[in-house]
């Protein structure tokens, strides 16, 4: 009984010591709080005198909210401190909230505050951006002329429909320089005058520009090098699609190799004469795409020489014993409509489904098809064995259900002269000799296949 009392009497302790932490951890957590507050609305103002209040408009209505939110904080923690005596549990609950409290505001804060940390720390720097732009412009300007003789060099070797994507390029770095020069003119005298926030976007502009004229030049330079680079992949791929033509002019005369060997053909005739200028790009991507038709082709040749393609007579057998075999099903249950179970029927509407979809497949009714394409033999024979299975498992399914609601023994049974039968069972010998009939129905299509 005493180790009882001793435990409770540790945990008691173990609670107020964490209650004590709790109420520390609340007053403190204020103190920073409030503190921080302070802190920002200070940068809040610093931030508005380099940035505008556009820019700084979130900073202030997260300022505003937190505020409201630790007014309730304070509230909380004078009720902790008035002479209305509290619980132990309610100030448990208070010092909890007044710490998720001053959190929640410590983060708001944080993430607001770092937001601006870039922009701010940028216009701190707008008069050594604003030289950097100048200087950048003066270097690019430079680049111009380089860049123009190499669009002339360009010219010579590569057809205008090559050229259309970078042949203006120098025109258009050489005005955007231009208006990045402008731009940088404008933010310094916006600053000067006090107008902050315009001669910020004035400098982001001005940075913007200088980065899509170097892009620009950039993209001439590589251009000439993705150029030579295409050359020299399109001369390998026209000695590949070569040898690949000598090999497919060996592989099976199917519609499909033989279109794909034309395309290709037509790909290495359009190809133009030494000393055209040419456009490597367009002829690489025509001969890729070209050379992917023949290799796919090829690949379904093989394909389907691998696996042999059933004879037409053997399709339109199993199309007429799949037709025979529904019809005997469905004559049989629509016989004994009262007695056949949901199995037997789902089973005849299975197969009369996918009696309705191979006429849809084969874009005519199957019994009086003809002509059946190849690539279509092996799917319609399927489906045709498919209605003869799901047919005779009906059959089977309806005749147990004629067998189950048969009566037994007495007068009128099955069998006697009531019935209309000579013996019992007569009716079991007629769904016999149907299913026999399937059976041979499905032995003589094994031997035609």
């Amino acid at each position: 009984m005493a180790g009882f009392w001793g435990k409770r009497k540790r945990d008691e302790q173990e609670l107020q010591a964490q209650d004590a932490d709790l109420a520390k951890r609340a007053g403190s957590a204020l103190v920073e709080a409030d503190e921080r507050v302070r802190v920002t609305a200070d940068e809040l103002a610093f931030a508005e005198a380099e940035l505008g209040h556009e820019a700084t408009a979130e900073l202030s209505q997260a300022l505003a909210a937190v505020r409201e939110h630790l007014g309730e904080a304070f509230r909380l923690n004078q009720l902790n401190y008035d002479e209305i005596p509290d619980t132990v549990e309610e100030l448990r609950m208070r010092n909890a909230r007044i710490v998720q409290l001053c959190d929640w505001a410590e983060d708001v804060l944080d993430e607001r505050t770092a937001a601006l940390a870039d922009k701010i720390a940028r216009a701190r720097r707008a008069p050594e951006i604003i030289a950097g732009v100048r200087a950048d412009a003066s270097r690019l300007r430079s680049r111009i002329p380089h860049t123009r003789d190499t669009i002339e060099r360009l010219a010579a070797r590569y057809s205008h429909e090559a050229l259309a994507q970078v042949e203006v390029n120098p025109a258009e770095a050489e005005q955007l320089l231009g208006f990045a020069e402008h731009s940088a003119g404008v933010a310094e005298r916006r600053r000067e005058a006090g107008q902050r926030e315009q001669a910020n976007l004035a400098l982001e502009a001005s940075t913007e520009s200088v980065r899509r004229a170097a892009a620009l030049l950039d993209a001439v330079e590589t251009f000439e090098v993705e150029a030579l680079r295409a050359e020299a992949t399109l001369a390998a791929i026209v000695e590949d699609s070569r040898a690949d033509l000598v090999v497919a002019l060996k592989e099976p005369a199917t519609p499909g190799v033989t279109s794909a060997i034309a395309t290709l053909q037509a790909a290495l005739a359009a190809m133009p004469a030494a000393g055209v200028n040419t456009d490597p790009f367009t002829q690489l991507s025509r001969l890729r795409e070209a050379n992917a038709g023949l290799d796919a082709a090829i690949a379904a040749a093989r394909e389907r020489a691998s696996r042999p393609i059933p004879p037409l007579e053997h399709v339109h057998h199993a199309i007429d014993d799949a037709d025979r075999q529904l019809a005997i099903a469905r004559d049989v249950i629509a016989g004994h409509r009262g007695w056949i179970g949901a199995d037997a029927r789902t089973r005849l509407a299975e197969s009369e489904r996918i009696r309705l979809d191979l006429d849809h497949f084969l874009g005519a009714p199957a019994a009086a098809v003809t002509v059946i394409d190849e690539d279509h033999r092996e799917q319609a024979m399927l489906m045709a064995r498919r209605v003869a299975q799901l047919a005779a498992a009906a059959l089977q399914l309806a005749q147990r259900d004629i067998d189950a609601s048969r009566p037994q023994g007495g007068p009128g049974q099955w069998g006697d002269p009531g019935w209309g039968g000579g013996r019992r069972g007569g009716g079991s010998d007629l769904m016999g000799g149907i299913l026999g009939g399937l059976v041979i129905g499905s032995v003589l299509d094994g031997i035609f296949d």
